[in-house]
């Protein structure tokens, strides 16, 4: 369950990470106010993660989540590169998250 709960975290940072972009500089309303909330649920779940998992674990994890996602995001929403090379690093962040899990408690 702790893992589901890290997970979440993760792809509330994702939100919150593409929310900064329409926030511009937080000077709109309704985009800061959605980067705040999401940002307050993230850090929620990965404080609620954190009573269990150890601290380098569920942070690599919840960083690695949230690096990944908001570069798909980016590459799909917002015309960002695709380049073979770009992919092949969000490839290596997936598969140090992985191996962080399987090493994981």
């Amino acid at each position: 369950m702790v893992w589901i709960v890290l997970v979440l975290a993760g792809l509330f940072e994702i939100v919150w990470a593409v929310g900064l972009k329409y926030t511009e500089g937080f000077t709109r309303l309704w985009p800061t106010a959605g980067t705040l909330v999401a940002m307050a649920i993230s850090f929620g779940l990965l404080s609620h993660a954190l009573k269990t998992l150890p601290v380098g674990t569920a942070y690599a994890i919840w960083t690695g989540i949230g690096a990944i996602g908001t570069a798909i995001v980016g590459i799909v929403l917002l015309g960002e590169s695709a380049s073979p090379a770009r992919l092949l690093c969000i490839a290596m962040i997936g598969a140090g998250i992985v191996g962080l899990k399987l090493v994981s408690q």
